[in-house]
């Protein structure tokens, strides 16, 4: 479990610690323990992925399991309140708003608390996916994040869209 504070939606703005609740972020939230794969329905942070993603990841981890590769998730889907605190602990890792922004979006604009996003975790599986996720519309994103992947299913035919440099570039990330 995570301490964690749960906040209004306000686009853009980072909630202080001091204006909301305390309260613990459990599983209900999205958070996973080690070892969770992408057919772990248990748990809400696989379970709550956009159903086309989900389809497409086990796809994929069917057919890199014959390759000797697992797919295990280190985030998928997160709550609105497990994604801030994400925020406010990158804020004070990088020092700064801006520079967390590189790597945590706010929960309104967090492709996570949408379900659009998955983290995956060992680097033989995102290598993996690198080689051949676009072939199940799988694609990675940001060039500093190997491991987060998204659904673009019009790169099974076109191929991965350019790589934002990191979320900051990319125009979903704008309040």
């Amino acid at each position: 479990m995570r301490q964690t504070t749960s906040a209004p939606a306000k686009t853009g703005r980072i909630p202080p610690n001091d204006e909301v609740p305390v309260r613990t972020t459990t599983e209900a939230d999205g958070v996973l323990p080690a070892g969770v794969t992408v057919f772990d329905d248990r748990y809400p942070g696989v379970a709550n992925l956009d159903s086309a993603l989900l389809r497409a990841l086990r796809a994929a981890a069917a057919d890199a399991a014959r390759d000797g590769v697992e797919f295990r998730v280190n985030s998928g889907w997160r709550s609105p309140a497990y994604q801030n605190q994400l925020l406010r602990e990158a804020v004070t890792k990088y020092g700064s708003a801006a520079e967390a922004a590189r790597w945590v979006a706010t929960a309104d604009t967090s492709a996570h608390v949408a379900g659009h996003a998955v983290d995956i975790g060992r680097f033989d599986a995102t290598a993996w996916l690198a080689r051949y996720g676009a072939r199940y519309g799988l694609c990675q994103i940001y060039r500093n994040e190997p491991w987060h992947y998204e659904l673009r299913p019009e790169a099974v035919r076109h191929g991965r869209p350019p790589l934002y440099p990191d979320p900051t570039h990319d125009p979903r990330m704008q309040p």
